[in-house]
């Protein structure tokens, strides 16, 4: 289906009765012309979210499907307009589209302009939570939608679609993460189990302090607030040990290193 131009202006009257007439009796010549009729706005929908871009034609085929499906589920009795049922199906379906295919289309330059500050924000609920923040948590703190932030992503310091493999930087001390552990559910289990390898595996690294303030942020799940509080530190005091520290792990871990994986 391609866009047209406007044809003749009809009553409500008149769209009730043509969409009444498909629905009783599947008319195909009263869906063409309701087809034709509604071309041209769902094509200023569509304009609206492809912005002109590459996807223009596969939003307005989305789109279209939405006016079909408005014809067939339209209910002339309960008093409104087509067009303000018209609007909302169509604009919903086009939603659906984006939010499925964002891994796929180009974003808006402010889209674009998002993604240097998720660092910052990643970086900052990292410290505040002690875990890896979730994407509607990112959503919050931004005050965007979560389909910006997942579009910010997928954009990446080139604006190119990456893999959701590809690590990112989450913090200050150099830890990273994946793409697909932010967007991914939250399972503590594994997490824990990766956590303990990973400490396990270069202790002889660290001081008797940076262990236990790893062993309480990261084992225990202890904030560094309750961390400082049991070991009789401040919690700015907990906050550089364990930056110290997790670099210390950093550096054994790839620096060519092989320690033993301890074993309990």
């Amino acid at each position: 289906m391609t866009e047209s131009s406007q044809p003749m202006k009809r009553t409500k009257e008149e769209i009730d009765a043509l969409i009444l007439e498909f629905q009783q009796h599947e008319s195909s010549e009263a869906q063409t012309t309701l087809v034709e009729h509604y071309t041209a706005l769902v094509g200023s929908l569509a304009r609206k979210y492809s912005k002109g871009r590459y996807f223009h034609e596969d939003i307005m085929q989305v789109g279209m499907i939405g006016l079909l499906s408005a014809i067939r589920r339209y209910d002339a009795g309960v008093g409104r307009s087509f067009e303000t049922y018209l609007i909302p199906t169509v604009i919903g379906e086009i939603k659906r589209f984006l939010r499925d295919k964002t891994w796929s289309v180009h974003v808006p330059r402010r889209i674009k302009e998002t993604w240097p500050k998720i660092k910052t924000v990643v970086d900052e609920l990292t410290n505040q939570y002690q875990r890896s923040p979730r994407i509607d948590e990112i959503a919050a703190f931004m005050e965007i939608s979560e389909e910006e932030v997942l579009e910010a992503m997928e954009m990446g310091k080139s604006y190119q679609a990456a893999s959701v493999d590809q690590s990112i930087e989450t913090g200050s001390e150099g830890s990273t993460m994946t793409t697909l552990d932010i967007v991914g559910t939250e399972e503590e289990g594994f997490e824990k189990v990766d956590q303990r390898l990973l400490l396990e595996s270069a202790l002889h690294v660290l001081s008797e302090r940076e262990r236990q303030i790893l062993e309480c942020t990261f084992i225990a799940n202890k904030s560094q607030k309750e961390t400082g509080e049991y070991l009789g530190i401040s919690q700015m005091h907990v906050s550089r040990l364990q930056k110290k520290a997790l670099e210390k792990l950093r550096k054994a871990l790839s620096g060519g290193q092989t320690p033993d994986v301890l074993t309990r």
